[in-house]
């Protein structure tokens, strides 16, 4: 399966069918994670960890045996590269059979934190279970998913944008139509629908809209879902990253996050 199909076909998983990982599956995945890049060059730590073994849980989580998480320096982007490799590694599960689910809130931060050994400096943003979906939801699950419109999207005519913040962009390239339909399928916390994106000719400009009450914490988890998103859209464009924001206004709430060059 290509990763446009993986990014198609992915979904959150919260209900697994509470077996442990195979053997050839747990093998792969700590392959994977001992060196997952991201354009900003920023290294994020991966680590399986066993729910038993650390008593770990979430109570919108059912039938997982294992989570994974991930520790990064906090730094200057260290939340927009925490979110483009652990979407990478959230991907590389799912070609093996394994859901996840990202999880930011509904559990037990300082347990998470202590079992993945975070230390003064680092930040473990998110987590996700990890394991194989049960073959049915729960009715938890399902409740939660309508509750915050998991399927549902904004059009493309409100996202994406031509010249100015006026202009919705229209292309005949499809490899560029595709990548601009894989940023709106990319996994996000409750499904806020943060990124604009401008394209100004080869460039396209990445943007993070801020909803309220997100950015005065500790750290932003929409700039996790600005990660995850510039991962699908350059993924499926092989497009290179510079940190050069436009002279230009943006409008009220948005933040200048990054551009692809294609």
């Amino acid at each position: 399966m290509d990763r446009m199909e993986l990014i198609k076909t992915r979904r959150s998983v919260r209900t697994f069918d509470g077996n442990p990982l195979n053997d050839q599956d747990k093998k792969k995945l700590l392959e994977y994670m001992e060196n997952i890049p991201n354009p900003y060059k920023i290294p994020i730590e991966f680590t399986l960890l066993d729910a038993d073994e650390h008593k770990l849980s979430s109570p919108v989580i059912k039938g997982e045996t294992c989570y994974v998480a991930a520790k990064v320096q906090t730094q200057p982007h260290s939340e927009e590269a925490y979110g483009y490799s652990f979407e990478q590694f959230v991907l590389y599960a799912w070609s093996l059979g394994v859901g996840t689910t990202w999880i930011g809130g509904t559990m037990d931060r300082k347990r998470f934190e202590a079992a993945a050994g975070v230390r003064q400096g680092e930040a473990m943003y998110c987590v996700s279970p990890l394991g194989y979906p049960a073959g049915k939801m729960s009715v938890k699950e399902t409740v939660m998913r309508k509750g915050v419109k998991a399927d549902k999207r904004l059009s493309a005519d409100q996202l994406f944008f031509d010249g100015d913040f006026s202009a919705p962009l229209r292309t005949d390239d499809k490899k560029i139509a595709d990548a601009l339909d894989m940023v709106r399928l990319a996994p996000l916390a409750v499904n806020m629908q943060p990124w604009r994106i401008l394209r100004i000719g080869s460039a396209y400009h990445f943007y993070l809209k801020h909803s309220k009450g997100y950015a005065n914490r500790p750290w932003d988890i929409q700039k996790i879902d600005m990660g995850i998103a510039l991962c699908h859209f350059m993924t499926c464009t092989d497009g290179r990253m510079v940190l050069e924001e436009p002279d230009m206004a943006a409008g009220e709430n948005m933040e200048y996050m990054a551009t692809v060059i294609v």
